[in-house]
């Protein structure tokens, strides 16, 4: 055993029975870290605590963690089995591979247990007695399923229980969208009928579907029921030209699933082709997150486990791109689950190998996108591109961002935000009032402010200028980014000059065209869209925009009701306004003429010399 095993394991691995069961693995705090199952739970946890030297790294990297040790005996290794998917699905323990977000995926959801079923999309699977299928990652793919699917069965929409015949029906009853049990028009026996043949359709068995459709049909003809043989055809031909739109053929008569899947260092995609009635009806792609780095054979196998204990639905055959451990023991599962035999199996020829392959090719490209909006999100990949990008000395750990804003030149404001590492450090925000700017000016109010934050590093000297000083003003920015094109840049820069810091290194960014300008280079940066450096510098400037909007309009509220214009007696909000958008500033207002105040607010004699006189007086 490994010496540095701590003690209350060494008390408790005697103990473990040589019995099915589940264990669990906890770190320091208690948390759960790892969830395994075991036919023999003291040989199969004893196996993690040998030798050092005899564990494979991604096994030590879990051992070393481990404080202390649960774990709870079964009658039989499927009971394990069922205990170990819930235990996961519970705790989603950090060592385990997961099928990630499945709490997200949405489900649909027919509640087959009330009198008259509603159909909806959940993102919660109950054991409540509703039908769910699903879980689909796509989930306006979904919500278009259940537009088609109420075309066709016209569900109600309501919720809630009432007694037939005690409404009035609404507006989806006249536009032939819902049965109108609540107003008594269909019995129970009727709606119940509608409700199988929607389930027909969703369990892929839509060639019954249409023989039901049309064995009804005539019966409702001989009964000389024509309205109902009506709808009935109408509903026959919409079903008949949605398949007949389905020209993907697979197999005569088969339900099968298809698995493939593509492996990447620390996570997985699993591609799922379902087949039904010899045609494809559902393609759905899982991310798994891995870990410990298992091979391709256990990801498919804690794949199949959690995605077929979560889905309504679970298909006589299952193939699948590579052989799993415990196949028998899956398979006995499965058909526990199914009420029914399951067959798991890799195709080695034929038609279901060449869907395998393509299932593996769309996981691959799956995969593929994942790995790179994860780099996206990475902020360290993204300042090491930005560096690049921009031809930085290094990785800019202090990234400060300005923006400028007014209304029509009034109340203007500068923002600075700051981002330490690719995140933002909120604490180190700063707000400028513009007091030296008239009118809309944005090159001389980010002049301004540049020349007041720098002028902080000034006072400190650069000795200063330490990482962690507590005052945010006395650290150096790596890098500066402002809101606009090249003559923010050129403002920018000059007023880094004029404070005695040259070298700073300043970009813009100007928005629509998200182009990147940079001194001394004429034609502007244009970045990939999906360039992780170009969407930090896009948070950045939005937050930036975001922070001096706030300031600005939370000045403007507390100063609205004491602006100088309306204390003249005549001048109300829309007549400031118009003033203000007329002339663009206060400055400019002072500057009119009695004849031009009254046209640009329509203001008569006495107003508009009253105005004047008081702008005037008030200079």
């Amino acid at each position: 055993m490994n010496k540095d095993v701590p003690e209350i394991i060494r008390e408790k691995l005697p103990l473990l029975p040589r019995r099915p069961g589940v264990y669990l693995l906890k770190d320091r705090q208690g948390n759960i870290i790892y969830v395994g199952k075991a036919q023999d739970l003291l040989q199969r946890v004893r196996s993690y605590f040998q030798s050092g030297e005899k564990l494979p790294p991604k096994v030590r990297a879990v051992v070393e963690r481990v404080s202390d040790l649960d774990y709870t005996v079964t009658d039989t290794e499927m009971e394990a089995l069922i205990l170990e998917n819930n235990l996961i699905k519970e705790h989603q323990p950090h060592y385990n591979i997961n099928l990630r977000d499945d709490k997200q995926y949405p489900y649909l959801r027919v509640t087959v247990q009330e009198p008259f079923p509603r159909l909806h999309l959940t993102r919660r699977k109950e054991a409540d007695g509703a039908r769910y299928f699903g879980p689909y990652t796509d989930a306006g793919a979904l919500r278009e399923t259940i537009r088609l699917l109420r075309r066709f069965f016209p569900f109600r929409h309501c919720h809630g229980e009432f007694l037939p015949g005690q409404r009035r029906p609404c507006l989806n009853r006249h536009i032939r969208r819902c049965l109108a049990p609540c107003a008594g028009e269909v019995t129970a026996e009727e709606y119940r009928t509608m409700v199988d043949e929607a389930l027909f359709f969703l369990e892929g068995k839509r060639n019954r579907l249409l023989k039901e459709l049309s064995a009804r049909m005539r019966a409702a003809a001989v009964q000389l029921d024509f309205e109902q043989a009506a709808r009935l055809r109408d509903q026959y031909r919409a079903l008949e030209m949605v398949l007949a739109a389905q020209k993907l053929k697979a197999f005569s008569g088969s339900d099968h699933d298809c698995l493939a899947l593509a492996a990447g260092v620390q996570a997985a995609v699993v591609q799922l082709f379902s087949v039904r009635g010899g045609k494809l009806t559902g393609r759905e792609h899982f991310y798994l997150t891995n870990p410990t780095e298992e091979g391709e054979p256990q990801l498919l196998a804690a794949f199949l486990r959690q995605h077929y204990s979560r889905t309504g639905v679970v298909p006589p055959e299952i193939f699948f791109s590579t052989e799993v451990p415990e196949q028998p023991l899956l398979a006995a599962w499965l058909k526990e689950l199914r009420g029914g035999r399951v067959t798991l199996r890799v195709p080695k020829r034929g038609a279901r190998k060449k869907m395998l392959r393509l299932a593996a090719e769309n996981a691959g490209l799956f995969l593929q996108q994942e790995q790179l909006r994860e780099e996206a999100r990475n902020p360290q990949k993204a300042l090491q591109d930005l560096a690049l990008a921009l031809g930085l000395q290094g990785v800019p750990g202090r990234i400060e961002g300005y923006d400028i804003s007014h209304l029509h030149g009034e109340g203007t404001v500068a923002a600075m935000v700051v981002f330490a590492g690719g995140l933002p450090l909120n604490a180190a925000y700063r707000r400028f009032r513009i007091g030296s700017v008239s009118g809309p000016d944005d090159y001389a109010a980010l002049a301004e402010a540049l020349r007041r934050r720098l002028s902080r590093l000034t006072k400190a000297g650069r000795n200063e200028m330490l990482k962690d000083a507590d005052d945010p003003f006395r650290q150096a920015p790596d890098l500066i980014l402002v809101d606009g094109g090249a003559g923010q840049l050129s403002s920018a820069l000059q007023a880094c000059a004029q404070s005695g810091f040259p070298d700073l290194p300043v970009v813009a960014l100007a928005k629509e065209a998200e182009l990147v300008f940079l001194p001394g280079v004429r034609e502007p940066l244009a970045l990939p869209r999906s360039s992780p450096a170009l969407q930090l510098l896009q948070r950045i400037r939005d937050e930036a925009h975001r922070f001096a909007v706030t300031y600005q309009r939370t000045l403007r509220s507390g100063k609205s009701r004491r602006s100088r214009l309306l204390e003249v007696p005549g001048i109300g909000e829309k007549r400031k306004t118009a003033l203000l958008v007329h002339f663009g500033s206060m400055a400019a207002i002072k500057k009119a003429t009695p004849e031009q105040l009254a046209a640009a607010a329509r203001l008569d004699r006495t107003t508009a010399e009253r105005l004047y006189f008081f702008l005037q007086e008030n200079d």
